[in-house]
């Protein structure tokens, strides 16, 4: 397929480019990506939203790391790898994310379409992907694609500070390390050997 065949849901004058993402891309990538996954709507994946997820999968899996343009402009990314279990290679979609103004014009079908085809010359023979339960936007939209067998996962934490037994153990670790740096700053400097 070419990078700008248009789908079905997008408009015939709207032009959307799919490309490899680039090392000029990552900031961008990332912050689009900070604008979408933010604490007060997806708690969890906030936290796991970070410069290092971009990075990682730029340098691990570049091959799965798509952008989409329109206009020049960045109107969306996927980021992606495959896991090889046996003789089984299941694809499997990280992040999707879509500009506001570009949602709704068939960016995120093109990205997700042309990562699929991808990992399908790569041996994929099984897709999967997860998004928070409560984003039915991106439930239907993933239905919508074909996939199925929705199950839902229970998102369990505990802060550790807060804990009886943890929490003290975090303070004891903390003034360990700093009675380790307040040591080596007691240590007499020690003189250097007279030369010749």
């Amino acid at each position: 397929m070419t990078d700008d065949l248009l789908s079905p849901e997008t408009p015939a004058s709207l032009h959307v480019n799919i490309r490899d993402m680039e090392i000029d891309d990552l900031a961008t990538v990332y912050h689009l990506g900070e604008s979408l996954f933010t604490s007060d709507l997806y708690p969890y994946i906030y936290r796991t939203w970070d410069q290092w997820e971009v990075i990682g999968l730029y340098n691990t899996d570049p091959e799965y790391c798509l952008v989409a343009e329109i206009d020049e402009q960045l109107a969306g990314f996927i980021l992606g790898t495959t896991i090889t279990k046996a003789s089984w290679v299941y694809g499997y979609i990280i992040w999707l994310g879509i500009s506001p103004h570009c949602q709704r014009r068939g960016v995120g079908d093109k990205l997700v379409d042309r990562l699929v085809e991808r990992m399908i010359e790569d041996g994929a023979r099984f897709m999967m992907v997860d998004t928070d339960p409560e984003n039915i936007p991106a439930v239907n939209f993933f239905t919508r694609k074909g996939f199925g067998n929705i199950r839902k996962h229970v998102f369990l934490s505990m802060n550790l500070s807060r804990h009886d037994y943890y929490g003290r153990l975090i303070a004891y670790e903390r003034d360990k390390a700093e009675r380790a740096v307040w040591k080596r700053s007691r240590r007499r400097p020690t003189k250097p050997a007279p030369t010749e």
